[in-house]
């Protein structure tokens, strides 16, 4: 079995020198690469010069984490690609557990480790954490961090499971199944795009499963920090973008309305917080997801037959309302 690792770089230099070490060390059973995605800092003269054995991939512009890959990823001929981003450390023997989960099935289409963080290692990581899920209302939540609230681990989720969505971060899938589901979405740019891809790769009738016997360690806000404006851009709009492609039938527009007083409630507790770039951060995401709606009713038309893709209504009301904070509490 072929494993492709790519890790996708912007201006990343820094994040290549410290992390890149533990990718080269821990992954003789996979080619390397690193997809640059029009970096104007010293990063392929820095590959070049220290890891003369990583295959460079040079993209002509920064088309976001969608694009780049889809771009990197067209030249690189594997059965397997990892999308790894750049601020991962990997630990001894991770993609053993991995390759002999996809060697079980070949309707194993993509795989997330445990993803644990860089800096608290003892604790779950923001972005996938044991595995992720999504409520009726389109709201991403993972075994080991609801919204804000971080699990320590404590060996609760060394297990293996099927899961709805596997995190960006450290994202396994054939290649095949990735060609045959359509590739990234380019027009999320960046943020959801794999919990789209993974939605509609459940939706093609293909199983995602998380393997706790694979660990990483996630730095996490390398490319846009947790609080940054643009990110809440990015979420906001490309979630309801998300739920409009992915869900059939006529109650998603009662869920789209539904999403939208709740975005506002969110708008307004920035305020509160005096955090007035992501009340307008959430404004400028509503206008851009009425710009984008026509392309993604389009889209919609495409669905393939539709799984159950949630297993709570409300992630929100067990959280803030009936103050279930931990994964199993729910």
């Amino acid at each position: 079995m072929n494993i492709a690792v790519v890790i996708l770089n912007w201006n990343g230099r820094s994040l290549l020198e410290q992390f890149l070490p533990s990718v080269v060390k821990h992954s003789k059973e996979a080619t390397i690469y690193v997809a640059d995605n029009a970096s104007t800092d010293d990063s392929i003269n820095y590959l070049k010069n220290f890891f003369s054995d990583i295959k460079i991939i040079q993209n002509e512009i920064n088309g976001g984490y969608a694009k780049g890959y889809n771009d990197a990823l067209s030249k690189i001929d594997a059965d397997i690609y990892c999308l790894l981003n750049s601020d991962v450390e990997v630990t001894k023997n991770w993609l053993i557990p991995v390759i002999e989960t996809f060697k079980s099935s070949e309707n194993i289409a993509a795989i997330q480790p445990k993803i644990l963080d860089y800096k608290k290692k003892n604790y779950f990581e923001y972005a996938g954490a044991a595995g992720g899920f999504i409520d009726k209302l389109g709201y991403p939540y993972c075994r080991g961090r609801i919204f804000d609230t971080l699990e320590e681990d404590k060996g609760q989720y060394n297990d293996t499971l099927d899961i709805f969505w596997a995190s960006g971060a450290c994202l396994f899938i054939r290649k095949s199944i990735f060609e045959e589901v359509g590739k990234l979405d380019e027009d999320f740019f960046a943020h959801q795009e794999e919990i789209d891809l993974c939605w509609r790769i459940r939706n093609n009738g293909y199983d995602i499963q998380y393997i706790g016997a694979s660990e990483v360690y996630h730095l996490g806000g390398a490319t846009l920090e947790v609080m940054n404006p643009k990110k809440t851009f990015l979420n906001f709009r490309n979630n309801l973008l998300m739920m409009v492609k992915n869900t059939s039938g006529t109650s998603i527009w009662f869920i789209i309305f539904t999403r939208m007083i709740l975005d506002g409630v969110a708008a307004f507790k920035f305020i509160l917080e005096k955090k007035p770039s992501h009340f307008m951060a959430i404004l400028k995401a509503h206008f851009s997801f009425y710009q984008n709606l026509p392309t993604f009713v389009k889209k919609r038309k495409k669905l393939s037959k539709q799984r159950k893709y949630y297993s709570i209504s409300s992630v929100v009301w067990q959280y803030y309302i009936l103050n279930k904070k931990l994964f199993n509490h729910l």
